[in-house]
């Protein structure tokens, strides 16, 4: 059985073994709860691009943000710039080596832009507040943590199947990082498509790993295994004349082949807002941006905001969905953008950059900010507690207990819709953009 333990030997151990995109399925362990969770009967989990915490959230009142950092030589001001980003930072493992700099933090301006030019001190920015409104307006409402964490600051390939399995350990030394040579980045792969690996003492072996085809469990077999509904909201995205879709769950071997493929991996990843509106939404989901609508620089958009605002209203607005519903939105990884807090090495893979993370329930604690240190596992341990799950035996094992952002026993907060640039209809009118929502 792959568990967590592995992870942490992996610190300790030299790096070997083969790799296979067949090693055996993680087994689930026991329950972390004995019953599930009486007042929250759906979880969504909504995934944004590419921002850390500080370009998003550096100046909330409350909050452990910075608006200077360290550099090779003295301190730089962060300086605020337009959510619309017209280039983009390399974020992949070696990108995460480079500004941690053995815990300094003093590495972001040294750094690539993902063109290959140096970057210089381009990472040290803040987005300006009144573009990411509803942002803050959720953050100011329910929830804000400033203390989530990446599994591994590297790229969104590796970061979605954390949010679906915890891990990307194919076998007790070596883990998946960084992201497959080719696309699409799952079984739909061309022919000889290898992924890269990463092994102890942090070393990467490039183009390493096996075709991104994999068989490892993921909160998919916990959930089917407790009868628990769930589905992956994703847009299309169309390659070569193919479909596929820009899904964790494309690398999931028993999900591409099965018949899940077709009736739980959702598209257009728009289907989320009409099924909200209707009540039909399952008890967990997962929601991925279109390009267009996400928050990666290369984007060139601003409406990222209002796509999940317009998330956040379809289920609002909805009494009987509100009312046992808890929204969890972060995002995917840190872009190369600065973070000022060291995060603590714990294993070969990190942790990782902080990243945003807002917890939107009527049972959330309103107008709060958590400084409960909490990673990517946190958010499935979550999920496990509220369904009585049996455990990944990955990092939801060490991951912090999300409890703590909600008051079961406060009376329900009132839903109070979000004011937005681009309205839902903009979005369930808009023409897909047919295109991979990340490079790295």
């Amino acid at each position: 059985m792959l568990s967590f333990v592995f992870l942490v030997a992996l610190a300790a151990c030299g790096g070997g073994g083969g790799s296979s995109s067949g090693a055996p399925p993680v087994q689930p362990t026991t329950a972390p709860t004995a019953t599930p969770n009486p007042f929250i009967k759906h979880v969504i989990i909504i995934i944004q691009e590419n921002r850390s915490f500080d370009n998003l959230f550096a100046t909330f009142p409350g909050a452990n943000g910075a608006t200077e950092g360290k550099g090779k030589h003295g301190m730089v001001p962060l300086v605020e710039y337009p959510l619309k980003d017209p280039i983009d930072i390399q974020h992949i493992f070696v990108t995460f080596q480079t500004e941690f700099d053995s815990g300094k933090m003093d590495g972001f301006g040294s750094i690539l832009f993902s063109n290959g030019r140096p970057a210089g001190n381009w990472p040290y920015q803040y987005v300006t507040p009144t573009d990411i409104a509803p942002y803050w307006t959720l953050a100011k409402r329910y929830t804000l943590s400033d203390e989530m964490f990446e599994t591994q600051s590297s790229g969104s390939f590796v970061a979605h199947q954390d949010l679906i399995a915890g891990s990307t350990a194919i076998n007790a030394t070596q883990l998946l990082v960084n992201l497959p040579d080719h696309e699409p980045w799952g079984c739909d792969a061309p022919q000889g498509t290898v992924t890269s690996l990463l092994e102890a003492p942090r070393h990467v072996l490039v183009n390493g790993g096996p075709f991104p085809c994999l068989t490892y469990t993921t909160m998919r077999d916990t959930l089917d295994a407790k009868g628990v509904s769930w589905k992956y909201y994703a847009p299309t995205f169309v390659d070569h004349g193919g479909g596929w879709l820009w899904t964790a769950f494309d690398a999931i071997h028993a999900v591409r082949y099965g018949p899940e493929w077709k009736t739980n991996v959702i598209t257009p990843e728009t289907t989320v807002l009409k099924d909200a509106q209707a009540g039909t939404l399952p008890a967990v989901s997962w929601v991925i941006p279109d390009y267009k609508n996400s928050d990666h620089p290369l984007s060139h958009s601003n409406t990222g905001p209002s796509w999940v605002a317009s998330v956040v209203n379809s289920i609002g607005e909805n009494p009987n969905l509100w009312k046992n519903t808890a929204i969890i939105l972060t995002w995917d990884d840190w872009g190369g953008f600065f973070d000022h807090v060291t995060p603590d090495q714990l294993d070969v893979q990190g942790l990782g950059f902080r990243v945003p993370m807002i917890v939107i329930s009527p049972y959330a604690r309103p107008s709060y900010v958590s400084h409960t240190h909490y990673e990517f596992g946190s958010i499935l341990r979550f999920v496990e507690s509220i369904y009585g799950l049996a455990s990944l035996g990955t990092t939801d094992v060490r991951g912090a207990s999300m409890l703590d952002c909600f008051d079961f026993t406060q009376k329900p907060v009132p839903f109070i819709p979000l004011q937005t640039t681009f309205s839902r209809s903009y979005f369930l009118n808009e023409r897909p953009s047919y295109h991979e929502v990340d490079y790295e």
